[in-house]
């Protein structure tokens, strides 16, 4: 039997279909394993990633929110400004860059400090933003990190520190250099107290950094995968002009090698470092 009509098609014309767009934001590619991940399962896992494990850099607030018991962190010391003793002025205002950042995080230097408990043990906590001007150590930031240490004595409590940095503040100079003599020196007083020390080492951690306080912790903790170290890879290859070996300055070549003492999952932090605060106490 011959046809001679066909069924319409429900499908739409080409000319009829509606274009669908995705929202922004809603998918993010891992920087270890190359996975596309949807940013919320990331949001769900502590912004680790699902497939591989791999730790995205988080901001000060929120790490304050996973470390520390819930409303019990109250800052110190946000009111310090920073400013500009050298005048300095490179592509940008050494001030425009630092207004800069002060929008792009909402806090005004890079790191934030503030008293709390961690599992109902006190502590005082100073976390690093890497998103303000790189985590860079500056006057202000090492201010409010030597203050940090010497409210740890004023209270008779533990310190905990969270570097995220590239190092010393170029724009100041050797002031920005003076930081790391400054807070070495205040946590030498906080050892003669015998009060303790967990650094927590994130990446990246380092430069003047690395050279001072992060690496003077009673217990160094690092993340997964860190890059830690004082100059980059690519400086000491260029340097030393010998190939590095595989996994250079990363978190598990460094525990390897006695650098730190262990790597802590950010899943289990809070609760390792809480451990720490109270067996430092039974002493």
């Amino acid at each position: 039997m011959v046809t001679w009509f066909r069924k319409r098609s429900s499908r739409p014309k080409r000319s009829e279909r509606r274009n669908v767009t995705v929202p922004e934001g809603l998918w993010i590619k891992c920087n270890n394993c190359g996975e596309i991940v949807y940013n919320k399962e990331i949001d769900r896992n502590l912004k680790v990633c699902p497939k591989c494990d791999y730790h995205f850099r988080i901001s000060a607030r929120e790490r304050i929110d996973l470390l520390v018991d819930a409303g019990s962190f109250e800052e110190f010391d946000s009111a310090i400004e920073n400013l500009d003793p050298l005048k300095f002025k490179d592509s940008l205002k050494y001030t425009d860059r630092i207004k800069k950042a002060e929008k792009k995080t909402g806090q005004s230097s890079a790191v934030v400090c503030g008293t709390c408990t961690i599992d109902g043990t006190c502590a005082v906590v100073s976390v690093f933003d890497f998103a303000f001007m790189g985590g860079s150590m500056g006057s202000v930031v090492g201010e409010k990190v030597t203050r940090a240490i010497e409210k740890a004595v004023e209270q008779r409590c533990g310190l905990v520190i969270v570097s995220s940095s590239g190092g010393a503040r170029m724009q100041e100079g050797a002031l920005s250099l003076m930081q790391m003599a400054k807070s070495s020196a205040a946590l030498a007083r906080l050892r003669r107290e015998r009060l303790p020390f967990i650094s927590i080492l994130t990446d990246p951690t380092t430069g003047g950094v690395t050279a001072s306080f992060a690496m003077l912790g009673d217990v160094n903790i690092a993340e997964p995968k860190a890059l830690i170290g004082f100059a980059g890879p690519r400086v000491i290859e260029q340097t030393i002009r010998q190939e590095l070996p595989e996994g250079f300055q990363r978190s598990e070549f460094l525990l390897e090698h006695g650098m730190v003492d262990c790597i802590v999952s950010r899943r289990e932090l809070k609760g390792t470092v809480a451990d720490l605060l109270a067996a430092f106490n039974m002493e």
